[in-house]
């Protein structure tokens, strides 16, 4: 047990009698509890290492608890405890019981992408849907992963959403498709696994003997389907300690539920409360503004965080006259005091609420040669090489997934047209066969002319081909080689190079594709690090699921490498992460609360994610607001956020309110700036 526990950390720890809801304030060592807590189940407590389950919302904090694990307990021992996300559980379970979910054995796992381009292949009678643009795509994507969340069936969303039926209908069109695919999204790796436990008894007898412990982080950005999850698991022994905080829940767009930390309660009578309020990470006077922040909004368990690092420095709220000055005063006071204390970059961050103020920022960063790391970037399994190489993998390991079939058929370029398809596509649902299926049989012959016929007869043998390739090879340990093999025999390099003549372009394009095969290999090795053995790779494993895991990898972080760059991040995505020096910017009406929550009267979300952007701060928080700025090239006035005038005013530094002049307050920053740089340049 580590001596560095404090007493509520300590009792969090110890408390083993019965289901326990911990309300870890931020910055007050969750990650210590749950990790110490596992270390007391095993050594004190003596349960068996595979049967503690702890379960995560990104697979960045699973490895952190894994990493921590590794070093208290050994990696042996720590490598058989069963932390994962959501979905990696869900996923687990599905794979054991497919049938159970009317799935075959090698189901396929679609990312949002692939769910848009079955969404927008689906048309209805209305004929504002013969052709969905890509926003009306995600707008019923959003709504279908809405219905999945709070479990309904299509037919419940068609009860509950008359308002809305055509999202009800594609729902139901959505899901069929998925089920002819046998395929499944992210949001049915929580949906499937519920149904099961809830229709099959004996399932859930299973899942229920095999988890003898639970323990759940971040529990209040839980949704309906989640917190359904976790009762099913732990309804028997009620062995469940769950952490979160309802002032950090953020998440309510995507389903989240904070009444899910008071719905405990009720659920499960002998639940346990403990507070952790001792934060680690910030001042108090960065503590008393957030404490003082959200205590306008209700609570049904109160607390206050406190600090022992001292008052330190006050929160200082800058006024600027636009966008622009606030821009170019923000990174004058990072060069300023960069230059004067010789940190690192990394310890600076810019939040915003919503990622199109990011870009002025960008360009002040840029115009001064600041580095700089930008969140939500686009992932390199976004791009589009790499989803070809993934839809081609996708397809050798299952040739029935006519999702990454319609997406590589003509990749490269092999005169396979839309008429073809939509003929193909005909015939193979009037058959009930996959598409690839479908071209094998004589009866297409009457459909596609013999020319073009043969042009998918080679691409079936193609896949085929390498599909028996790995399957005859009874492992997965050259996986690697068999997915460049792939990309030679296409000529894939050369499909590049008619897309550009950026012969430098064409090189990273291809070479993303290289590393994404080195993340595949990696995998393969992960499942069974000896590669000494004749098969290395369990015989029970398949591409298909590599490939799974890889997406779950991939999909559920927005993890960056700050490295030594100033972070530009928007308030959601800076959630868990922390930083000396904090620029909370754009504290205005309309953008922090955003004007959608005004509209709707949701601003108790957006105090929690303003309590989320000052809790970031270790030591030096800025909080800047603009006295007007640019909306469709016209000029509009703004209002100080309600926020403000939420803080101890008593405590804070103010910085006036924008000069009359602001062509003389830019002059100002740029003569600064111009001076700052001169320093840099003397010997």
């Amino acid at each position: 047990m580590s001596p560095l526990l404090n007493p509520a950390q300590l009792q969090a720890v110890k408390y083993i009698d019965g289901p326990l809801l911990v309300i870890a304030g931020a910055g007050s060592g969750k990650t210590k509890v749950i990790t110490e807590k596992i270390n007391y189940l095993i050594n004190t407590c003596h349960l068996q290492p595979q049967n503690i389950y702890g379960i995560t919302f990104t697979n960045k904090a699973a490895t952190e608890m894994k990493s921590r694990l590794a070093k208290t307990l050994g990696k042996a021992q720590a490598s058989q405890i069963q932390i994962s996300t959501f979905h990696t559980l869900g996923l687990n379970i599905l794979k054991k019981h497919p049938e159970k979910a009317g799935l075959r054995p090698n189901f396929t796992l679609l990312d949002d992408q692939d769910s848009l381009g079955i969404i927008r292949s689906l048309t209805d009678s209305h004929a504002s849907l013969d052709k969905l643009d890509k926003s009306e795509a995600e707008k019923i994507a959003y709504a279908i992963s809405r219905f999945k969340s709070a479990l309904l069936t299509p037919e419940l969303a068609l009860k509950q959403d008359l308002k809305s039926s055509i999202n009800a209908r594609l729902y139901d069109r959505y899901s069929r498709q998925l089920k002819a695919f046998n395929a499944v999204d992210f949001d049915d790796l929580i949906l499937l696994p519920v149904q099961i436990l809830k229709n099959y008894s004996d399932i859930r007898e299973f899942w229920q003997r095999q988890v003898h412990y639970l323990l759940v982080d971040e529990y209040q950005d839980t949704n309906e389907s989640q917190y359904q999850f976790i009762q099913l698991l732990t309804s028997e022994r009620q062995a469940l300690t769950a952490v979160g905080d309802d002032d950090q829940s953020i998440y309510a767009w995507r389903g989240a539920k904070p009444e899910n930390l008071h719905q405990l309660q009720q659920d499960y009578p002998r639940l346990k409360i403990i507070l952790l309020e001792q934060n680690y990470r910030s001042t108090q006077a960065i503590l008393k503004s957030a404490n003082s922040l959200i205590s306008h909004n209700p609570h049904l368990i109160n607390k206050k965080i406190f600090s022992h690092l001292g008052f330190g420095d006050p929160v200082k709220i800058i006024h600027c006259p636009n966008e622009n000055i606030e821009a170019e005063r923000i990174i004058s006071e990072i060069i300023a005091h960069q230059f004067k204390y010789q940190v690192p970059y990394s310890q600076y961050a810019i939040l915003y609420r919503s990622n199109h103020q990011a870009a002025i920022f960008e360009k002040e960063l840029q115009a001064h040669r600041l580095p700089y790391k930008l969140s939500g970037g686009i992932s390199i399994f976004s791009r589009a090489e790499v989803k070809d190489l993934l839809a081609f993998a996708r397809l050798i390991a299952n040739p029935n997934d006519d999702t990454a079939l319609l997406r590589v058929i003509n990749t490269p370029k092999r005169e396979i047209g839309p008429t073809t398809l939509e003929k193909l596509g005909l015939y193979a649902k009037e058959r009930g066969l996959p598409f690839m299926r479908a071209i094998g049989e004589l009866g297409l012959r009457e459909q596609i002319p013999a020319k073009t016929l043969e042009k998918l007869e080679q691409f079936s043998r193609f896949i085929h081909k390498h599909h028996q390739k790995i399957h005859q090879e009874n492992n997965l340990f050259n996986i690697g080689i068999n997915l460049e093999q792939v990309l030679e025999e296409l000529d894939y390099y050369g499909h590049l190079e008619t897309q550009t003549q950026d012969e430098t372009l064409v090189k990273r394009r291809y070479e993303n594709c290289l590393q994404v095969i080195g993340f595949i290999q990696s995998l393969s090795q992960e499942i069974n690090p000896n590669q000494n053995q004749v098969n290395p790779i369990n015989s029970k494993t398949t591409l298909t699921d590599l490939l799974n895991k890889l997406m779950l990898s991939q999909n559920t972080d927005n993890e960056e490498d700050l490295s030594n760059r100033i972070a530009l991040s928007t308030l959601h995505a800076s959630k868990g992460l922390e930083f000396p020096y904090v620029f909370l910017t754009g504290m205005e009406e309309g953008i922090l609360p955003h004007q959608n929550s005004i509209d709707t009267g949701t601003i108790d979300e957006e105090r929690r994610l303003a309590y989320v952007g000052i809790t970031r701060a270790q030591s030096t928080l800025v909080l800047t607001l603009c006295s007007t700025r640019q909306k469709f090239r016209e000029t509009l006035k703004t209002l100080p956020s309600r926020f403000i005038a939420e803080l101890p005013q008593d405590d804070l530094m103010i910085e006036g309110k924008a000069p009359e002049n602001q062509t003389e307050q830019s002059h100002l920053n740029q003569s600064k700036l111009t001076e700052l740089r001169s320093l840099f340049k003397r010997p």
